[in-house]
């Protein structure tokens, strides 16, 4: 799979993306992704009114102190955030996504091609792919297989 290569490659699949955030809900560390997320989609962000809605819908689902999915970044790039927030910029939660971003990469991606889960997965892929009959049935059947193996997994734990 094209996306055990580097975190980068994993985010811009979205087979790999959900594999990866069920992956982490498994770890109890989606808020991480889905902080990455946001940041992305805020980033693309054009009208100004908009820019500061999804700043502070961000902020207190992330950042903020005790925010309902507060994510681990240190006291400086939070406190930056939290007295910039009344005037936020595209560019507001670029260290707390590099933080983010590294520790996804350096800790939970590693883990999750350890995990059992994303084993099960690629051995489930070359399968299908040695298939030499594979169509339009054999893609269907490939991203039925890798969701029924995460879903049958994960209701295990």
């Amino acid at each position: 799979m094209e996306w055990s290569e580097s975190v980068d490659t994993l985010l811009e699949s979205k087979d790999g993306l959900d594999a990866f955030r069920t992956f982490l809900k498994s770890e109890f560390s989606e808020e991480n992704i889905d902080f990455w997320m946001a940041c992305e989609d805020f980033k693309k962000t054009k009208s100004s009114a908009k820019i500061v809605s999804k700043a502070q819908k961000i902020y207190s689902e992330f950042i903020q102190a005790d925010a309902p999915r507060e994510i681990n970044i240190d006291f400086t790039t939070r406190d930056c955030i939290t007295q910039n927030i009344s005037e936020p910029t595209l560019k507001c939660f670029d260290d707390a996504q590099r933080q983010i971003y590294s520790l996804m990469a350096k800790d939970s991606f590693p883990r999750f091609l350890r995990s059992e889960v994303y084993k099960e997965l690629a051995i489930s892929i070359v399968i299908i792919q040695n298939d030499k009959d594979m169509d339009t049935t054999g893609i269907l059947e490939k991203n039925y297989v890798q969701k029924t193996l995460f879903a049958s997994h994960f209701m295990n734990w």
